[in-house]
């Protein structure tokens, strides 16, 4: 039975926070929200890997899921990632998403250790059984090096298993995983630069970081792809790369951090040790993206 209830273009929040580098500011959260829904928004994916939700204190996550989901106040669904090292804490942070409204929870797989085909179940297994609302699964090579479309089709047999935030740029794989599940299971690409190929592979939305500060071209992208108008998708998705390849350069969160501000959303840092860039790399990092286009006129 069809799963996909995610469809189209869903910012990944960025955490904005105070100065000590630790606080959720949440009249600035609740202000980038807005501005999204005024974009056209289709959902929000909070305290991901942009919201850096796995190195955020608990209480603050708690306190960023809550204000998201009241903000957004049933406009638009909310996937609130739960994922922690602590299990015990993964399930806490999976009841609490869904005592506040969440529409779903997502997961990275556990990291550090080393974990099997039948220990990636059992997680998943546990985690989903610990709600009723759907749980997606958040497949990142970066998390876990390699999740097979044989394993995720298993682990998709879980009650209340819905969907995979594919972040891999294996879309041979993603293909795959597609027609294992008969595409019934709700795959939402994860890669920015690639989402023009992944809606095209067969993803039914697309969850991204640098979607923070440049929805509209991606919605353009989404909404050119729906009409088979894959020329002008590509078109659009080239431009966009030329500002995600500055970006990556500057390591993809502490940029998306400093775009938000050039935009006026006083973000704040990424949460140390992660870069925070220094006067010189601003001012060189402006330069770039205005010699690139950006921002990008609609």
């Amino acid at each position: 039975m069809s799963t996909v209830k995610f469809k189209g273009i869903m910012p990944a929040l960025v955490t904005p926070l105070m100065e000590d580098n630790r606080t959720v500011n949440t009249k600035i959260a609740e202000d980038i929200i807005e501005f999204h829904l005024s974009q056209g928004a289709d959902g929000f994916y909070v305290l991901g890997g942009t919201g850096e939700g796995l190195v955020i204190d608990r209480e603050q996550r708690e306190i960023m899921c809550e204000a998201s989901i009241k903000c957004v106040n049933g406009r638009k669904p909310v996937i609130m990632h739960i994922a922690a090292m602590n299990m015990n804490e993964a399930i806490e942070l999976a009841k609490h998403a869904e005592r506040s409204g969440a529409d779903a929870i997502a997961a990275v797989p556990p990291c550090f250790f080393y974990y099997d085909n039948d220990d990636l179940y059992n997680y998943y297994k546990k985690l989903a059984s610990a709600v009723s609302i759907p749980l997606i699964i958040y497949y990142h090579p970066g998390a876990q090096k390699t999740m097979s479309p044989e394993l995720i089709t298993k682990i998709f047999e879980v009650d209340n298993v819905t969907g995979v935030k594919w972040s891999s740029g294996d879309l041979f794989s993603m293909m795959k995983l597609k027609d294992m599940t008969h595409g019934d299971m709700n795959i939402i690409n994860g890669p920015d630069e690639l989402l023009c190929m992944g809606l095209v592979a067969g993803a039914d939305a697309g969850i991204g970081s640098t979607y923070n500060a440049m929805l509209p071209r991606f919605i353009d992208i989404y909404n050119a792809v729906q009409k088979g108008d894959i020329t002008t998708a590509s078109r659009i998705q080239m431009e966009t790369n030329r500002i995600i390849d500055i970006m990556l350069r500057f390591e993809v969160i502490p940029a998306v951090k400093y775009t938000m501000e050039l935009l006026g959303f006083p973000v704040g840092n990424a949460t140390f040790p992660m870069r925070h860039l220094s006067d010189a790399q601003k001012a060189e990092y402006e330069a770039l993206l205005t010699k690139a286009g950006f921002p990008f006129s609609r």
